[in-house]
């Protein structure tokens, strides 16, 4: 019996180092070289992964830009300070002095004050939600439905839900990361660089007549901005007003034209601050009607 279980014991021996050479042998045979540059370039980014690069994560655009399949100030998180880090190990020139800083802009005023809501509705706080919900209880089918989807998407807790249950964002905090924008169901915020001042805020295709009906601050398509502007830089598309930022001056003519200040220089201006800021729900139901 003892010449059997030593027997087997010098299998087992003979067996686990057999393999373990053989192991040995093929990863040495097919290890993948690894570019020390990758590891130094993830060192440097803000590591919060937030997808704004295009890629699923900061390794992932470290690998790109190793790779050459990316440029070096493709991360808007970090900025041109970040993008300078990474050029430095690439040994490259970042060009941050042309990266441009963009900032979410939610793009509705109807508050509850302003819009007209169709019904109430009860049921999870989320605007997707909502938004399947015969699309949520707001007579806008465009309109912002306020129950902080874009809140609860942004790492950088730069939008908040103010008094009148309309998502502000804080500009000092917003990193353009765009993970609000993803988050609306209804596609209402959007990004913009954070030197242009007058700002659509509204994104309604109804017509004129129809938008009076639900909402106070809405785009009636009345066209004054567009024939007030010196620098031809507002269009009318779909019964709205349009802004090529490109051409805008910053005059601020069409701000003062709008006869439903639809467009602002600032979205407080048109909001008021942030009173009340009241906290959205993670996970409440509340009863589900319309």
């Amino acid at each position: 019996m003892n010449n059997i279980i030593f027997a087997t014991l010098i299998s087992v021996v003979f067996l686990g180092a057999f393999f373990g050479i053989g192991l040995a042998l093929a990863a040495r045979k097919f290890k993948v070289a690894v570019d020390p540059r990758v590891e130094g370039i993830e060192n440097v980014l803000p590591g919060v992964n937030c997808g704004a690069c295009g890629f699923t994560g900061c390794k992932k655009f470290a690998q790109a830009i190793a790779l050459g399949q990316t440029e070096v100030d493709g991360c808007t998180v970090g900025g041109s300070e970040t993008a300078d880090k990474v050029a430095a190990i690439m040994g490259v020139d970042s060009n941050s002095e042309k990266t441009v800083r963009q900032i979410a802009l939610v793009r509705c005023q109807g508050d509850r004050n302003r819009a007209r809501n169709l019904s109430e509705y009860r049921g999870i706080s989320s605007c997707a939600g909502a938004e399947l919900v015969e699309g949520g209880s707001k007579g806008c089918a465009y309109g912002c439905l306020g129950l902080g989807d874009c809140v609860r998407a942004c790492p950088f807790n730069a939008i908040e839900i103010n008094s009148a249950d309309l998502p502000v964002v804080d500009e000092r905090l917003c990193t353009g990361c765009k993970k609000c924008v993803a988050a609306c169901p209804r596609r209402i915020i959007s990004m913009i660089e954070d030197s242009s001042k007058a700002h659509v805020l509204c994104m309604s295709e109804a017509k004129g007549a129809e938008v009076r009906k639900v909402c106070e601050v809405g785009c009636i398509s009345c066209k004054r901005c567009v024939k007030v502007c010196p620098a031809d830089a507002i269009r009318i598309e779909k019964y709205l007003a349009i802004i090529d930022y490109d051409k805008c001056r910053n005059c601020g003519l069409c701000i003062k034209e709008c006869p439903n200040d639809v467009i602002v220089r600032k979205q407080e201006e048109a909001r008021g601050r942030i009173q009340e800021v009241k906290k959205c729900f993670d996970s409440p139901i509340r009863g589900a009607s319309l």
